[in-house]
C-alpha cells in the first residue's frame, strides 16, 4: 500500500462508484497511476473524461477500474477524512483571535485553529497565507482553486507582524501578488481592532487592496469579537456608536470610488457596524451579489428581502384574498390562531421584530414574539445568533409562554448536527422548555414557511 491511501466511508446512491460496486471499507490507492496526497490532487485527477482508479479491497486484492465519464463528473465517493490529509493548524497568535477567548472545558474541536488553504476552497474559510509553503501556492495556482479567501487585516507589513504575532506575516502579503498575477479570484477580510488597524491604517489597507481588482472581488470589514474571557490577552477596546459611524463613512466613500472606477463596490461593512451606528442597512445592489455572507456582510438585508418576496409571492393567503374567505396558499394556516416564538441574538432581533410586525398585519390571527437572547456565556458584547449557547436559551426562555412552537436559526447549531456550542442538544432544550422546537435555515423563504408549516424537528 502506498504511503498515501484513503479509506472510503460512504458511496453516494446512484453514483458511478455504486455502479462499479466500490464499497465502504475499500481503500483508494491512486487515480491515473498517481498517488493522491489530498483532496486537491483527487479532484484535479478526476477532471478528465477517461480515468483509471486503483482500489484495494479489505482482503488486500487490488482492483483497477477504467472509467469513462463527463469531464467534471464526480465518482460519488466520500472518505474517512474530508481533506484526505491532516488539517493544518494556525501558527499565528493574533491579538484578536476568538479561539483564545474561549472558556475552558468545552469540546476539543472548538479550540482548533485552522489556517489551511484547502479549507479556503472547500468551505470558504479565511486563511492568513502565513501557513502556505511555496509548493502549496504552486498547487493552488495549478489546480485553479478559487476563490482564495484571505485574512488580510492590514496591508502594513510591520503592523501585520505585530497583529498576528508572526515575524513572517508581512512577507506573506507578497503571496497575494502571486495569486493576482496568476488570475486567481480572491476575497479579503479585515478584522478591525480599535486604535490599531482602523483610521488611517484602514484607509491605507483599502487603497492598497484596490490594486488587486478585479481578481480581488471583495473585502469585508468586521469588528473584532471580544468575549469576557480575555484575561492575559492583548487589551482591546470595544467600538462605540461614533466609531462605527466613522468606519461606515470611510467604507461608503471607498464604495463610491470603486464603483466609479471599476463598477463594483468592493469594500463592505458587516451588519454589526450598521446596528452599532444606528444606520439603515444598504439596499441589495450595494452588496455585489453577497460575496461575503459568511462574514455577516448583508445577511440581514438578504433575510429582509427574501422574507418580503415570499410574502409577495404568496398571493392567495389570508388578508390578501379578494374573496376575503380566509383561505391561504399555505393550506389554510392563515386563519389558524397561533402564538409563535422566535429566539435569536441581539443583532438580528430588531429586524426579525420588523418582519414579525409586517407578517402580523397580513395575518392577524397569528401572534409572533421575538426574544433577543443576551449572550451571558461569552459576554453581552457578542450579539450574533451563531454564538449563543443552549444554556443561555434555556435560562432566558424557561419562564416564558412560548406558545405553539419556538423557531431557532440553524446558525446556532454545529453543522449537520443538533448540538449547540455548549453541547446541549435541541432535544434537551425542547424537553426542558416543553415546546415544539423548529430549526429554520438562514433564509427568508424558510422563515416564512416555518411560520405556517413547521418542520417536524
Amino acid at each position: 500500500m502506498p504511503e498515501k491511501s484513503h479509506k472510503i466511508t460512504r458511496i453516494l446512491p446512484g453514483s458511478i462508484a455504486q455502479e462499479l460496486e466500490i464499497e465502504p471499507g475499500d481503500v483508494l490507492l491512486s487515480v491515473n497511476q498517481t498517488a493522491i496526497e489530498d483532496v486537491f490532487d483527487y479532484r484535479y485527477q478526476l477532471n478528465e473524461e477517461f480515468i483509471t482508479v486503483t482500489i484495494q479491497k479489505p482482503d488486500g486484492e487490488e482492483w483497477e477500474y477504467e472509467i469513462e465519464k463527463e469531464y467534471d463528473e464526480d465518482l460519488g465517493i466520500e472518505f474517512e477524512n474530508g481533506l484526505m490529509d491532516d488539517y493544518r493548524s494556525c501558527r499565528n497568535q493574533c491579538i484578536f483571535c476568538f479561539i483564545d477567548q474561549m472558556p475552558p472545558g468545552m469540546r476539543k474541536t472548538l479550540y482548533f485553529k485552522d489556517d489551511d488553504s484547502r479549507l479556503s476552497f472547500l468551505q470558504g474559510n479565511y486563511i492568513t497565507l502565513t501557513n502556505m509553503k511555496e509548493q502549496d501556492l504552486e498547487r493552488m495556482i495549478l489546480y485553479k482553486l478559487t476563490p482564495v479567501n484571505i485574512s488580510v487585516h492590514t496591508m502594513n507589513p510591520q503592523l501585520r507582524c505585530n497583529m498576528l504575532n508572526n515575524r513572517f506575516a508581512g512577507e506573506a502579503l507578497d503571496k497575494m501578488r502571486r495569486l493576482y498575477e496568476a488570475g486567481m479570484e480572491m476575497n479579503g477580510q479585515i478584522v478591525l481592532c480599535k486604535g490599531i488597524n482602523d483610521g488611517k491604517e484602514l484607509e491605507y489597507s483599502i487603497e492598497k487592496l484596490t490594486a488587486y481588482i478585479p481578481h480581488m472581488r471583495s473585502v469585508s470589514v468586521v469588528p473584532a469579537g471580544l468575549t469576557r474571557y480575555r484575561d492575559g490577552l492583548y487589551p482591546l477596546e470595544l467600538f462605540d456608536r461614533q466609531d462605527a459611524a466613522q468606519v461606515l463613512q470611510m467604507i461608503h466613500r471607498w464604495q463610491a470610488v470603486c464603483m466609479e472606477r471599476w463598477g463594483i463596490h468592493f469594500v463592505h461593512a458587516s451588519d454589526e457596524w450598521y446596528l452599532l451606528a444606528g444606520e439603515e442597512l444598504p439596499p441589495a445592489d450595494r452588496y455585489d451579489g453577497y460575496l461575503q455572507l459568511e462574514n455577516g456582510v448583508g445577511m440581514l438585508r438578504l433575510l429582509l428581502d427574501e422574507f418580503r418576496e415570499a410574502m409577495r409571492a404568496d398571493r392567495g393567503c389570508f388578508g390578501s384574498s379578494s374573496e376575503g374567505s380566509g383561505s391561504c396558499g399555505k393550506a389554510g394556516y392563515g386563519a389558524q390562531e397561533e402564538l409563535i416564538s422566535i429566539a435569536t441574538g441581539k443583532l438580528a432581533a430588531p429586524y426579525l421584530e420588523l418582519l414579525a410586525r409586517e407578517f402580523m398585519q397580513r395575518y392577524p390571527h397569528k401572534r409572533i414574539q421575538v426574544f433577543a437572547i443576551r449572550n451571558d456565556f461569552f459576554g453581552e458584547q457578542i450579539t450574533v445568533a451563531g454564538l449563543l449557547t443552549g444554556q443561555d436559551l434555556l435560562h432566558q426562555l424557561k419562564d416564558k409562554d412560548l406558545g405553539d412552537r419556538l423557531l431557532l436559526p440553524c446558525s446556532m447549531l454545529r453543522s449537520g448536527e443538533e448540538t449547540f456550542l455548549d453541547d446541549m442538544t435541541v432535544s434537551e432544550l425542547k424537553n426542558a422548555l416543553q415546546v415544539k422546537t423548529v430549526i429554520v435555515n438562514s433564509n427568508g423563504q424558510d422563515l416564512y414557511d416555518a411560520l405556517f408549516l413547521p418542520a417536524s424537528r
